[in-house]
Formats: C-alpha cells, structure tokens, sequence
C-alpha cells in the first residue's frame, strides 16, 4: 500500500510535495521527466491523460484513487486528511476560491510570462508585455486581499500551498515584491515554513540539475515545437 506522487520541479509539481510535508505522511515521489517525454508514456498516460504532472496514485485506501491536476490533488489530500482546508461552510469556499483563482488565473498568465520571457526561441514584445501586465495584475489582486490578513483565505490553507511556488518565480516574471508590501510579508512567512523549505530540499535531492536541462530534445517535449 504506497501514495505515489508522479512529479517534476515545477510550480505545478511543488504543490503536493508541500503539502505532503506539511500532513507529514509517508510518500514515494516518482520523477517524471518533462524534457525527456517522460508524460507520454503509456504508464503515466493511464494516470494522467492530459500528460502534465502532477499526478497522485492513493493505494492507501481501499479502492485506489488516481489523480491528476494539481487542485484536484490538494483538495483530495486535504479532505482526507481532514486539515488545511474546512470541512463545510463559508470557509471552506473561501479557501477554493483562491485555488480556483490560482489554477485558472495565476498559473495560467505566469506560466505564459515564464514562457515567452525565457523560452520562446525569439523575442516576441507583444506577448511579454502582455503577459507581465497580466501577472502585475493578479499580484496587485493577491496584495490587496493579503492587506489584512496574514493568509490568502483568513487560516493557513491549500489555497496558500498553491499560489506560493507560482510566486517563487516572481523574478522570472518581472515582478519586484518590493512593490506588494502585502505580498512580501506573506511570502516572507511562506519561505519560513519547515514544510515549504523540505519540499524544495527534496527537489534538489531528487533532481539536483537535472531540471534546468534545455535543449532542442526537451523543446520539442514541451511545447511540441521545433527550431
């Protein structure tokens, strides 16, 4: 009986690992790696067929649950383990509010940033300036709920888990946290947590520079695209 978290170094793939370090439950991590077609193979397929980590495999329980997307995930492990996320009520759509807003918005715009800032094969101005006014944006959205709260939904939740490792890119992004005060605290208290700290150890123990290989092989993983 094993919880097997199929990942790579990702904001996406972060997520769950942090999350797992903060349930303290025993895991496996199964490293898939993107830049080497690692998601198109039949194996992975059959747990994510969308063919984007992060993928779970739960054979802890009596039937076993397989999952893919990073919000269906942390709801899963929070509603099992009954912690970071309200059972029931206002709270509870508080906190998924802002998961939905990071899956659909956060990651969606920074990820594009992140793209056409470092990977695009040539500079396309249009496309940059809009995705860093996007990303501005969500970020001045997240600054102003965080105006008086220390957490993004009013207690430590999956939402937090969520967005933090999308803004751990904040510079790849062009954004200077020094221009959301509000940010900057919360980040500073995310960045302190032991669980967000074992999370990116376990990344660099696991992949050490193994992620940050780039070549024409692992463009044409991602994106599909040749040069």
């Amino acid at each position: 009986m094993s919880l097997k978290l199929y990942y790579w170094n990702t904001p996406n793939g972060h997520k769950p690992v942090i999350l797992l370090e903060e349930l303290g439950v025993p895991y496996e991590v199964v490293p898939i790696d993107i830049g080497r077609g690692a998601q198109f193979t039949p194996d992975f397929l059959r747990i994510s067929p969308n063919n984007k980590i992060p993928a779970l495999e739960d054979e802890t329980t009596g039937s076993p649950v397989r999952l893919f997307e990073s919000g269906a995930i942390l709801t899963y492990l929070a509603d099992k383990h009954r912690r970071f996320l309200p059972a029931e009520g206002p709270q509870r759509y508080r906190a998924l509010q802002w998961l939905f807003w990071q899956v659909g918005g956060l990651g969606p715009m920074a990820g594009q940033t992140h793209h056409f800032v470092r990977y695009a094969p040539e500079p396309v101005p249009y496309a940059i300036d809009r995705y860093v006014r996007e990303t501005t944006r969500l970020y001045r959205v997240l600054d102003g709920a965080l105006a008086h709260e220390d957490w993004i939904a009013g207690e430590y939740s999956i939402a937090d888990i969520a967005i933090y490792p999308w803004v751990a890119e904040h510079e790849l992004q062009r954004q200077n946290l020094v221009d959301f005060p509000n940010l900057a605290r919360w980040f500073a208290r995310m960045q302190a947590r032991p669980a967000v700290q074992r999370a990116y150890a376990r990344a660099e123990e696991l992949l050490g520079a193994l992620h940050a290989s780039f070549d024409a092989e692992a463009r044409v993983c991602l994106f599909r695209a040749r040069t």
